[in-house]
């Protein structure tokens, strides 16, 4: 279990489990409205408080994971948040699950730091858009499962064996990579290195393609939570779909396109731009531009057949064109400082995204969520105008250093 392939395999066994803990709460929201007594906002809040603590905790969880043993942060973050939701599945009362919710972005956020930047060690620029592509295609179907297996538990048997039997996975699955996770061997001298953490973030924020990388993903990030949070709700309320046929319908059609997208445009990204990072942003500009206009399908009111294949083409395009995130970041920075920069991003991420999903718990008392998801439109075609501004000035940055 030591080649990079086979790490490959069971981070993303770990990072869906990690992405199914967080998003299956959504599928059991008409439930929890019944039986804890959440409110629209109430709901928003239980998503949002998960992102607020994972953003405010996600910088410290990467500087930690660029200094100390990242095989050690992955299991110890498996076993935090799998111990947490199985927790979710005892509680009585809304404000015991939304205490809950903010321990789970603390657990949560010390997995993705360090287990990218254990696959940036183990992959190599040739095929580092391929792994860390299929990683977030792991994530895309935790999400699925996650939906769709909560939504079934919950219509048979209600809300709280939905928590119990993945926080049971995740401690089960912790005991497997004990035995099998390799440990990190790149960057052990780095991380002796002393130094404070302001040099740290003043170093990652000196390279330009980082911010813009970590300015597209914020705004994406927003979509990405509304979407999260709200759609099988949505499906129940506009199509009247049940609760499973929601929390599938609301995970499926996004993340399977999420999911196919992620894996085939690593891949792609591999071969048509390899180590060259300008060609990595024009693809990742491209699809975005291209993905934004299939949106609109939410303002239109169209049936649910043309939004499930509006919503599984957006998010085949558009995470054909985000595979390029991770890598580009990688890329451009030294290994000692991935994590770190992952966990910022992280941050930055989760915080814009749980502003989001509380601005559109309070606009869903005055509007149709179909309006809030057809606004992202807008917002994704900015997000890839800045990938491809920064393809600009990196060539215009190679071609004065050329001169020089």
């Amino acid at each position: 279990m030591r080649s990079k392939w086979s790490l490959l395999a069971l981070l993303v066994c770990i990072g869906a489990l990690n992405y199914a803990d967080r998003t299956a709460v959504a599928s059991l929201f008409p439930l929890l409205r019944t039986g804890l007594g959440l409110t629209d906002v109430g709901m928003a809040l239980t998503g949002s408080l998960f992102l607020w603590s994972y953003a405010a905790a996600s910088p410290f969880a990467g500087r930690i994971a660029d200094r100390y043993d990242r095989r050690k942060l992955v299991l110890g973050s498996l076993v935090a948040w799998s111990a947490v939701t199985g927790l979710s599945g005892l509680v009585t009362e809304a404000w015991q699950l939304q205490g809950l919710r903010l321990l789970l972005g603390l657990a949560e956020c010390l997995y993705l730091p360090a287990a990218i930047a254990l696959l940036a060690e183990f992959h190599g620029p040739d095929t580092r858009g391929t792994a860390m592509g299929t990683h977030s295609a792991g994530l895309g179907l935790g999400m699925v499962l996650g939906g769709t297996i909560a939504g079934m538990l919950g219509e048979a048997y209600g809300w709280r064996p939905a928590f119990l039997l993945l926080g049971g996975s995740g401690l089960t699955l912790a005991v497997i990579a004990y035995f099998i996770l390799p440990r990190a061997h790149g960057v052990a001298a780095s991380r002796q290195q002393e130094e404070s953490a302001f040099d740290a973030v003043r170093e990652i924020f000196g390279v330009t393609l980082y911010r813009v990388i970590l300015t597209e993903a914020a705004l994406v990030a927003i979509g990405t939570w509304i979407f999260a949070n709200w759609l099988p709700l949505y499906f129940t309320e506009v199509h009247g779909l049940t609760l499973a046929a929601a929390g599938f319908s609301g995970t499926a059609a996004l993340k399977a396109g999420n999911t196919l997208g992620a894996s085939l445009g690593g891949m792609f990204s591999d071969r048509f731009a390899g180590a060259d990072t300008s060609k990595r942003l024009l693809l990742h500009g491209t699809c975005y531009l291209i993905a934004a206009p299939l949106l609109l399908v939410f303002a239109v009111k169209a049936p649910l057949g043309a939004v499930g294949l509006a919503i599984f083409l957006h998010g085949l395009i558009r995470s054909s064109g985000g595979a390029n995130e991770m890598p580009v970041i990688c890329d451009v920075l030294p290994p000692h400082r991935r994590s770190t920069a992952i966990g910022i991003m992280n941050a930055t991420n989760t915080f814009t995204g749980g502003v989001a999903i509380l601005a559109s718990g309070f606009l869903k008392s005055n509007f149709d969520l179909s309006a809030v998801f057809a606004a992202n439109t807008i917002i994704v075609i900015f997000a890839g105008l800045v990938c491809l501004w920064g393809r600009r000035v990196q060539l215009h940055s190679a071609a004065m250093a050329a001169k020089a």
